[in-house]
């Protein structure tokens, strides 16, 4: 009778081990463990990092509750040797499989990039190192790089009409040459043959659509429905020879863009880019040209127009005029309307 009493206590001692290691693995494995602010977040795993930097900073920004049981059910699953960099989202209440599961699934979510028209190269790098991982001064690097740039066919310059103003996705740990190269793929894919054509019957090359519609757009940046109109104007100077005379190149040259009003001692400024001294277009657009823009000069309006001023009600719209007469009264007009408003300068 002792013997099966002790028999039987020895199974139930078992059975409750047992249970209690079995209930300890189903909370270390299917327990919440993640606990947010919010429904979700964004973890960003940078390139090169280890295991233990990875479980450093879950537990650094407080994203699991319990870092044991997680490092637990990482060993297990072999997510020490599996690290992929990458933007993964967590949402509140993951268990500790979960998290694993999609830390070493690389499937990351991918980040929507705002490639706007900005005005200069290091903009744009700054703008690209906010959205991935690529570092701003890197991505400058190449962009300066002229032997990287001619493997594009562009040289240090004209590599900034490579890039077009649009939304794209990437992965966050996309790396400068990699942002680079789908950049080519995205402007390979807006000059199909139909737009290289017209370009051609302009005698244009791509880069020269690119530059002459950035001075479109900021000669009009307020409406888009008159920009294949300062387009042809403008295609009409350079069929003339004439100067295209375009006040945003030469604010572009002295790099004071807070300037309102061009005034002629302005215009002695010794800069490729002061279009009033120097004939043609000048090197480099002189922001990103968005597609409309593009599209504006490939699809110019024809018309005899070869002067342009400001409308004096201040509506962002144009006086066009074909005679030199004519758009000095427009100039008069505006000026004094500039004046009116005490803008000097």
């Amino acid at each position: 009778m002792n013997w099966k009493r002790f028999v039987l206590t020895i199974m139930l001692f078992v059975v409750l081990v047992g249970g209690y290691m079995a209930w300890d693995f189903y909370q270390r494995i299917f327990s919440p463990n993640v606990s947010l602010p919010e429904s979700n977040v964004e973890f960003f795993i940078q390139s090169e990092w280890t295991y233990d930097e990875v479980l450093a900073s879950l537990a650094e920004k407080k994203f699991i509750d319990d870092e044991r049981s997680f490092d637990w059910v990482a060993q297990r699953k072999s997510y020490p040797s599996l690290v992929k960099p990458g933007r993964y989202i967590l949402f509140d209440g993951m268990n500790n499989n979960q998290l694993v599961n999609l830390l070493r699934s690389r499937e990351q979510s991918p980040v929507k990039m705002v490639v706007r028209s900005v005005r200069t190269k290091a903009e744009l790098a700054g703008t690209v190192a906010r959205y991935i991982e690529a570092d701003s001064a890197a991505l400058l690097g190449l962009l300066n790089d002229p032997a990287f740039c001619a493997q594009y066919g562009f040289n240090t310059t004209t590599i900034f009409t490579l890039f077009l103003p649009n939304t794209y996705e990437f992965y966050w740990n996309t790396s400068e040459e990699e942002f680079i190269t789908r950049m080519a793929r995205e402007f390979k894919r807006f000059w199909n043959d139909e737009r290289k054509a017209k370009a051609n019957a302009l005698h244009l090359s791509q880069s020269e659509v690119s530059i002459l519609a950035s001075i479109v757009q900021a000669e009009q940046s307020a409406h888009r429905d008159e920009r294949p109109v300062v387009a042809g104007l403008y295609l009409n100077r350079l069929r003339k020879g004439m100067r295209l005379e375009s006040d945003p190149t030469l604010i572009h040259a002295i790099g004071d863009f807070s300037i309102k009003r061009v005034l002629n001692i302005h215009k002695e400024v010794d800069s490729p880019y002061n279009t009033y001294k120097r004939s043609g277009l000048p090197p480099g657009p002189i922001l990103l040209p968005e597609i409309s823009s593009l599209e504006a000069v490939l699809n110019a309006e024809d018309h005899n127009y070869i002067f342009m001023c400001a409308k004096e009600d201040f509506s962002g719209y144009h006086n066009f005029a074909s005679s030199y007469r004519e758009h000095i009264n427009n100039a008069k007009r505006y000026q004094r309307e500039l004046n009116k408003r005490k803008i000097y300068k």
